[in-house]
């Protein structure tokens, strides 16, 4: 074991992806010279471009180093600049620092979860995304969850109409009430046995959503995700004497300092930590301990590739303050081309292997024949006056 890590990071690729599907992924492949790779995925794929450049800097740094040695690694790259890495740089960050765990977890025959001190727990408690731009298209895909086994429900902040929820106008106070609205049929046609995760995705202001989760209290989600904008975290402290409801925020945050302030004065009951935004697993293996001395469970954010999901249920298997998984859709029922080898599951719960690294692997002739420009903007949402607001 100690002539493998003798190893060398010789080569960094970006891989800017679009699947059979048509969605566009992030993923880095970093290689070595004893001929072991590992796989990262990056958080903010339509900020692409820029993101490579800053993995083409990185690399610099990374190239010619033991890839065993993610903490000098993650502060070199983090603080080698003199000015701290911003949002883009710890985008680059978290994928490279995910590849040195899948590479130091095949080189020593290791499951990364084990690594990482696990496994605490054998399978992690998943929910999908539900989706439906009509009421009956978005109770009948709830209903096809839970005959597949599903445990929980996810959906977002609706527009303004309930024959229309994914419309491009969202009017705060009407989509209040189409959102109550739908939790509540939600309720009637299925019961209180399905947890409900609700994300108002930073689309509504303080006194929109104090309102809000007020009039869902009965309804009893397991909590509300993302409730007001990221840019100003002390902004919970505001809704948390106000909202009577579990409050999940941090996929938007990059670091462990944005976490500062709404772990210490237990403003949220969920981190949702985003791996390859914040910094990868070594950095949200501290914000995850952190957590556990406020009992702060994590739900680990993840809308992205087969990579995250593989790091997200590394670490939660890993970790004692785990909620829940996001998990959009179930493992090996997408990008199966690009990745033949996924993560496991099954009834509602995601597993990583029993083999080393992370449990996933690309078909690099694929990948090469699937690379896309990454770059554009998330969908736009407007007011009926027509002023800009968040998606």
């Amino acid at each position: 074991m100690e002539s493998e890590r003798l190893m060398k990071v010789t080569k960094i690729t970006s891989l800017p992806l679009q699947d059979e599907e048509g969605k566009i992924y992030f993923f880095v492949k970093v290689d070595t010279d004893k001929g072991i790779h590992g796989l990262g995925e990056v958080g903010i794929a339509r900020q692409g471009n820029a993101i490579s450049k800053a993995i083409e800097h990185l690399s610099e740094l990374v190239i010619g180093s033991d890839p065993w040695e993610t903490e000098r690694l993650w502060q070199l790259m983090f603080r080698s600049s003199f000015f701290p890495a911003d949002k883009v740089y710890s985008c680059a960050i978290s994928a490279i620092d995910i590849a040195l765990w899948d590479i130091k977890g095949k080189s020593a025959g290791m499951p990364v979860y084990k690594l990482l001190g696990g496994p605490y727990r054998e399978k992690v408690i998943s929910y999908p995304h539900t989706q439906g731009n009509s009421l009956k298209e978005f109770l009948d895909t709830c209903e096809d969850h839970l005959n597949k086994g599903w445990k929980f429900l996810r959906w977002h902040q609706p527009s303004n109409y309930i024959n229309d929820l994914d419309g491009n106008i969202l009017e705060p106070r009407k989509s209040i009430k189409v959102a109550v609205e739908i939790m509540g049929k939600v309720r009637d046609k299925f019961g209180y046995d399905p947890e409900i995760t609700f994300d108002v995705h930073t689309r509504l202001d303080p006194p929109e959503v104090i309102q809000m989760c007020k009039d869902l209290e009965t309804l009893k989600p397991f909590f509300i995700e993302d409730p007001i904008r990221s840019e100003n975290p002390g902004s919970y402290e505001n809704i948390r004497s106000k909202i009577n409801l579990p409050i999940a925020a941090g996929e938007q945050w990059a670091t462990k300092w944005p976490f500062r302030e709404v772990i210490e004065k237990e403003l949220i009951d969920y981190a949702r930590i985003d791996l390859c935004i914040v910094g990868g697993l070594t950095e949200a293996l501290k914000i995850t301990h952190w957590a556990e001395t406020h009992y702060i469970n994590i739900v680990p954010h993840n809308p992205l590739g087969p990579v995250s999901a593989a790091a997200c249920v590394s670490l939660c298997m890993a970790s004692s303050n785990v909620g829940v998984q996001e998990m959009p859709k179930a493992p090996g029922t997408y990008a199966n081309k690009l990745f033949p080898k996924q993560i496991e599951w099954e009834d509602g719960f995601s597993w990583c292997p029993d083999t080393p690294g992370l449990g996933v692997d690309i078909d690099m002739d694929v990948a090469e024949s699937m690379i896309v420009d990454p770059t554009g903007f998330s969908p736009r949402l407007s007011r009926d006056d027509g002023s800009f607001t968040n998606w």
